[in-house]
This record gives structure tokens, C-alpha cells and sequence, in this order.
């Protein structure tokens, strides 16, 4: 699969939450959508990106925008993790890595001279018509949602 890019239209999805409701990219049509994707539940990146996110909620949702995190982690440590940090958002677990393989975020990532597959931490803004309007591929972790509001 060729590499998303700005312009281009965001794949259809369909994952789990955190509740075990199925979501898809259909739910947010006529919505702009925060598709950010991060590599595990509570470590703490993912927890200062969720955190920014969390803090910043209401202005993000005055902005017009709807925030959905994926990661491969399951259903329970989602839950688990929203409830440790009071997330206000919904958490997509992609266990098959159906998501994270669409969107070109599972790679071949290297930690201490090894090489392993994981979710690269980026985040796509999706138009209320569901084009890519923009992607953040050096995500500021503690600012990412100042970053997603600079863009808007």
C-alpha cells in the first residue's frame, strides 16, 4: 500500500472501543476527526499525548473536533487506561493490526539495537468529508493537541 498523503482519502475502518462497540470512520462522517495513533496504553508518552488531549478536550471539541486513539493493545488495558487517567475519548483497539497496517503506522521500529514491529506514533486530521487534511508525523507528545489546534 502506497503511503497516505495530505489530499488523499482516509481508509474506512471499523475497531473496537473500549466498551467493545464497533466504530468506524462512517461514525464521524460530517465531523472532523483526530485519528492519532500510539504505540502502548500507559507508558509515558502515550500517557502525556492522552493527557494533552484530555486537558485540552473541550477546546478540541469547540475546535470541531472529535478525538479516536488506536492502538494494538486490547480492549481491557484501554479501559483500564482511560479510567487511570479519566480519557474523555474513545480508544480503538486493533489487535488484528487490520488499522495500524491501513494507515502505514506498523513498522519496523529499533530500541537498543533491535529491531522489532510496532505502531509509530502519528496523527492524522480527517475533513468532515473524510480526506486527509493533514498529518503530524513528529507528534509533540506533552503538546499534541496544541499542535492539532495550530493546524486548525
Amino acid at each position: 500500500m502506497a503511503e497516505l498523503k495530505e489530499g488523499d482519502r482516509a481508509p474506512a475502518f471499523s475497531g473496537t472501543d473500549q466498551n467493545g462497540k464497533t466504530v468506524t470512520l462512517d461514525h464521524y462522517k460530517g465531523k472532523n476527526l483526530v485519528l492519532y495513533f500510539y504505540p502502548k496504553d500507559d507508558t509515558p508518552g502515550c500517557t502525556a499525548e492522552a493527557c494533552s488531549f484530555r486537558d485540552n478536550y473541550q477546546s478540541l471539541l469547540q475546535h470541531g473536533f472529535e478525538i479516536v486513539g488506536v492502538s494494538t493493545d486490547d480492549e481491557a488495558s484501554h479501559q483500564k487506561f482511560i479510567n487511570k487517567f479519566q480519557l474523555p475519548f474513545t480508544l480503538i483497539s486493533d489487535n488484528e493490526k487490520t488499522i495500524v497496517n491501513d494507515y502505514g503506522v506498523w513498522v519496523e521500529k529499533n530500541m537498543y539495537g533491535k529491531t522489532y514491529m510496532g505502531t509509530a506514533r502519528k496523527t492524522f486530521l480527517i475533513n468532515a468529508d473524510g480526506t486527509i487534511k493533514k498529518i503530524i508525523d513528529k507528534v509533540d507528545t506533552k503538546n499534541s493537541s496544541q499542535q492539532i489546534m495550530d493546524l486548525a
